[in-house]
């Protein structure tokens, strides 16, 4: 066992753990922050995919020994209080069915917005290739990204004015 220094969603914590546990199980076992979830444990359906430093990466497969940099989970995306646009969106559109993949589909949306104001179809296909939804709400998927866009370029120019 190791302890480690992390910071998940902006809070410091300290965990005692094999250096080689999967920051996923970090996240759900020892910090209780199970909005990220367990789909394949290989990196190939998404279902876990967090922000360090702002890039999406899939919690599955990395060690909490290789994590270097702040953690954004599904539960820390929202600030101040407010819903950030995408999840907004989400609920606005009617986006999950089961909604097991949501958190990922999310965390890699969040990615595409941070970097690109306003995506076309094929950005949003290509940022969220790598997340599965078995219940095929792809097309509530690109609707809500494009609406979350507008949503928050509004609220950056508002913080902006």
């Amino acid at each position: 066992m190791s302890q480690f220094k992390l910071t998940v969603n902006g809070q410091s914590h300290e965990v005692d753990v094999n250096p080689n546990m999967p920051l996923l199980w970090v996240l759900r076992d020892k910090l209780k922050l199970t909005g990220t979830k367990y789909g394949c444990g290989i990196a190939q359906c998404g279902a876990c995919t967090v922000h360090v430093d702002g890039a999406p990466v899939r919690a599955c497969v990395l060690p909490v020994s290789a994590v270097a940099g702040a953690v954004t989970t599904i539960e820390g995306l929202a600030a101040d209080g407010e819903l950030h646009a995408l999840q907004a969106a989400w609920i606005e559109h009617d986006v999950p069915q089961c909604g097991y993949c949501q958190a990922g589909q999310i965390m890699s949306a969040a990615a595409l917005l941070a970097a690109k104001a306003e995506p076309s179809d094929a950005d949003i296909d290509t940022a969220l290739a790598g997340n599965y939804c078995r219940c095929g709400t792809y097309v509530r998927i690109r609707k809500a990204v494009h609406s979350a866009a507008i949503a928050y370029n509004a609220a950056k120019s508002a913080k902006g004015a």
